[in-house]
Order: structure tokens, then sequence, then C-alpha cells
């Protein structure tokens, strides 16, 4: 939350530099204002705190719509779409995507992969499997083609298997744990052990992919990893992917084994 009180004091002066900029300074200033509110935006929802997310969020769109670059309009309509993710909201999550892309050919790739990747997430919210496939494979396709020199949302080409993590993520959410598994292996295999907080979130996916596969056992030996981790690093985020994985597991809640997760998960509960 330290990171949250920097970037924002970044975005007000940038905010108030533009009130007197003109010409093309002035619109090169609302570039660099809309990413740190996006930024900002991000950091609330990594932090669990969706009324700053969204806030932050309607924030990135206003000063993207002012700059009149279309790369950004469409940046900041997937940055919403996230925000809808996680608060569940399907059909607002296509809703937005599917405005970012209505002019997908004047859109750099890198912002048609995170639209295409973002809409992914929000059929998977409203069971359609196929269309999951269907919108990653395209915007696998896009990959090879992200060339561009934009400061801002470049994750397509920073993360590790970052279109499989989104799969993964999707399939996850659609119950289909063995399927998510295999996937969580293949991008577990590929992202770096300095990575702490990213192998974190999707170990705990995996947890909860192997829980939803029937393997209770599996799902526990994940956590013990997951649990240090996240007391280590302090994330909400992983702390919420835990909450997820406690759902999962119910159906063992009175075994021996959900005992163990119970116990293993003290120490995160503790320290959030």
């Amino acid at each position: 939350m330290n990171l949250i009180g920097t970037v924002s004091a970044q975005y007000q002066l940038i905010d108030k530099l533009v009130r007197s900029a003109k010409g093309e300074t002035r619109r090169g200033l609302l570039r660099v204002g809309a990413a740190y509110a996006a930024l900002v935006g991000w950091l609330y929802q990594d932090a669990g705190d969706m009324d700053g997310a969204a806030f932050w969020r309607g924030a990135t769109q206003e000063i993207a719509m002012r700059s009149r670059d279309p790369h950004l309009i469409g940046y900041s309509l997937v940055n919403q779409a996230q925000v809808r993710t996680d608060l569940g909201d399907g059909h607002a999550v296509v809703d937005l995507c599917e405005a970012a892309l209505d002019d997908a050919d004047q859109l750099v790739p890198k912002v048609r992969i995170m639209a295409m990747q973002q809409q992914a997430h929000g059929v998977s919210l409203t069971g359609e499997r196929r269309m999951v496939d269907q919108l990653i494979d395209q915007a696998g396709r896009l990959l090879p083609r992200v060339d561009d020199d934009l400061p801002w949302g470049n994750a397509c080409r920073r993360t590790p298997g970052y279109l499989e993590v989104q799969r993964a993520t999707c399939y996850g959410r659609l119950g289909l744990g063995a399927e998510a598994g295999a996937l969580w292996l293949q991008v577990l295999a590929i992202v770096p052990e300095t990575a702490r907080r990213d192998r974190g979130v999707y170990m705990a996916r995996q947890a909860t992919a192997a829980a939803t596969a029937w393997e209770p056992d599996q799902a526990v030996e994940i956590a013990r990893t997951v649990a240090m981790i996240a007391v280590e690093t302090r994330s909400a985020r992983m702390r919420r992917e835990l909450v997820t994985l406690e759902r999962a597991m119910r159906p063992w809640q009175d075994a021996p084994v959900g005992r163990d997760l119970a116990e293993i998960l003290e120490p995160v509960t503790e320290g959030g």
C-alpha cells in the first residue's frame, strides 16, 4: 500500500501540469497521466480495495478519452473490465472488451491481446469454455506482432507463459480442475523462482485446481508452500486465492486433510 501514495502523488502532479499545458505537450501529459492512474488502479485492485480500484480505473478512462489516443482508450476499457472480472460480472467484462475491440484494426497488437484475454475471463464467468479457447488462441496469434514502444501494458511480453496463465485461470473458474492443473504445471516450470508473488498466486490456483479434481492431498501439499510465500510477501491477492482454495476444500473440512489445511493457513489468517 505504500507504493499507492507515491504513484498517486505523481499522478496529482501531472494533473496540475495538464491544466496549464497546451498542444502536444498537454496530450503527452494526458497520456502519461493515464498510465499513472492505471497503475494506481491496479495497486488498489491488487490490495483487494475494489472501491479504490473502480475510482482509479474510472480516472484512467476519463484521462484516456481526453488524450484522444485510441490505444490508451482501449487499454482503459480493459482496465475497467479487470475490475468487473474481480466482481464476477462476466457480461460487463465482455461488453467492455467488445467496445475496446470495436476498431481493432486501429489498435496495436498489444491492446488487442489484452482485450481478447480479458474477454476470455468474461466468458469463463458465463461458462463458455469454447469461447475461452477461441479468444486466447486468437490472442496467441498476435503475440509475435507486439513491437510497440508504449510504456504501459507490457505484461504480455514480460510475463512468462502469459496467455497460458490466463487460460489456466479461466479453466479453474470453469471448474476444469484436471485441465487447469496440467496448465499450471507447464506455467510454473517457466516462471522464475525470483517471481515470488506471481508463483504464489499461480500455485494457489494450482492447489484449487487439484481440489476441484478431487485431489485434496495434492492441494494441501501445494498450499504448504503458498502459505509460506503469502506470509513472507503479505500479498492480498494471494490471500484471496487461498480463500478460494478453502472453499474448494470444504468437502474435506472435517477430514484429516481438511484439518491439515486449516493448520497450514492459520499463519496467513493471523497475518491478514
